[in-house]
């Protein structure tokens, strides 16, 4: 299992603290590889407030004791006292972002934001911003620079943004295409390292490619080739940093045969070759 996280003050106790509006107290991303089974259990819930984010595969949750399967491209959110129960499966490749929070005026900011307190799961799609933002507050957790308390509320309120406009987005599509960009996400994200033709996948769903494309890119703020090509890159990323598997291995992976052409891509979404983005990353956790 892949984990990185980073806690306030490098405390890894859960606190509340009203002495400012907004306070992150903890971040990280948990990711199973090998690993069967990864349960949750807190029957008393935590003092904080907890928001996890299902990127990739799906998880097992419970709500009043029935199991709800969430998908990527959702959201859960825990406030303080909830029970928590919930479970993650090798199989099911899950890779969950998670974030602590406390503060003053964290519900009036949870409602400004379209989080409602009848509801635990809010679909958000799956937007690589959303792993840059938890990836940010992570490094800035384990970095401790001057004034990082204010850039952690600050990265958390983007994060709230960039999740309202999906809700706005969302609530501006009919049911059909709702579902329609739900399914194709979902198959995305589950077949990312397989061959995917957008057309053919359009048109086995009895949909033209423009509007499908279009519809996709007002639910997830991306286009279907630029999200595959997303999740690809943020998996060899963590290939990349954690395992020994060599550029052609990786390569094959995430979903090309061809070696080059695939570091050409990397290249250009990340801005280093696969093989100096490994030495730097290695440089950096020595």
């Amino acid at each position: 299992m892949y984990i990185n996280s980073g806690y306030l003050n490098n405390s890894l106790l859960a606190f509340v603290d009203t002495s400012r509006p907004l306070i992150v107290g903890s971040c990280g991303t948990y990711r199973l590889i090998k690993q069967q089974k990864f349960p949750t259990y807190r029957p008393n819930g935590r003092i904080d407030y907890q928001l996890l984010y299902v990127a990739n595969g799906k998880a097992h949750f419970f709500f009043h004791d029935k199991e709800e399967i969430v998908p990527a491209g959702h959201m859960v959110l825990y406030r303080p006292n909830e029970m928590q129960k919930y479970v993650y499966y090798g199989t099911d490749q899950t890779e969950v972002y998670w974030v602590h929070f406390t503060g003053s005026d964290v519900e009036n900011i949870l409602t400004d934001y379209g989080f409602s307190e009848k509801e635990h799961v809010f679909y958000t799609g799956t937007l690589p911003e959303y792993h840059q933002l938890f990836k940010q507050m992570i490094q800035e957790l384990q970095l401790c620079k001057l004034h990082y308390k204010d850039m952690l509320a600050s990265l958390l309120l983007q994060l709230f943004v960039r999740v309202n406009r999906q809700f706005t987005e969302k609530n501006s599509l009919n049911s059909y295409a709702q579902n329609e960009i739900i399914a194709a996400t979902h198959y995305f994200g589950e077949h990312y390292n397989q061959a995917i033709c957008i057309e053919e996948y359009a048109a086995a769903h009895n949909m033209s490619i423009s509007w499908f494309i279009r519809i996709f890119k007002q639910y997830n703020q991306v286009t279907p080739t630029q999200y595959i090509l997303s999740i690809r890159m943020t998996n060899a990323q963590a290939l990349l940093e954690r395992t020994d598997y060599n550029i052609s291995e990786i390569a094959a992976f995430v979903g090309y045969d061809n070696p080059l052409y695939f570091s050409r891509l990397f290249k250009k979404h990340t801005g280093y070759s696969p093989s100096d983005f490994r030495k730097i990353k290695h440089i950096h956790t020595e």
